[in-house]
């Protein structure tokens, strides 16, 4: 199994985890609140990450394109985050980690278009299936 691979699976496992623990971890304060708690132990383990296997060396690499990038996509994920703990504070947690997840569309289509990524009939079925997974889930 390719070590990339292996990384998504471990991925999906945790985020799979992260949506219902932190559900329970919401049952007495809002979604900001508890996104500011959780948020605030991300940094400490992202940064004892970045530390402990010395990737901190890299940051000279950086350029000033690198970091925009970097900073736009933190702001996207902070905005992901904030309505995603808003919608599962409120919400059933299957029903918002699948339209969350759907994000993979959007996803899909922009590593097309902008990273030109090949599109393949694997990738168009998988997508429509996803698609109509959140079709069922969603419509009434």
């Amino acid at each position: 199994m390719p070590t990339w691979i292996f990384y998504a699976l471990l991925s999906m496992f945790f985020a799979g985890l992260t949506s219902v623990l932190a559900k329970f971890g919401l049952k007495n304060v809002g979604g900001d609140a508890g996104l500011a708690v959780r948020t605030s132990f991300v940094f400490f383990l992202v940064w004892l990450n970045a530390i402990a296997f010395k990737h901190f060396k890299e940051f000279p690499n950086l350029t000033q394109k690198d970091i925009l990038f970097l900073f736009i996509s933190g702001v996207t994920t902070t905005l992901s985050w904030i309505f995603y703990y808003r919608a599962i504070k409120i919400g059933n947690v299957s029903s918002v980690a699948v339209i969350d997840k759907a994000s993979i569309v959007i996803t899909l289509i922009l590593s097309f278009w902008l990273l030109k990524e090949p599109f393949t009939w694997r990738v168009a079925v998988a997508a429509a299936l996803i698609i109509s997974g959140l079709l069922v889930l969603t419509l009434k």
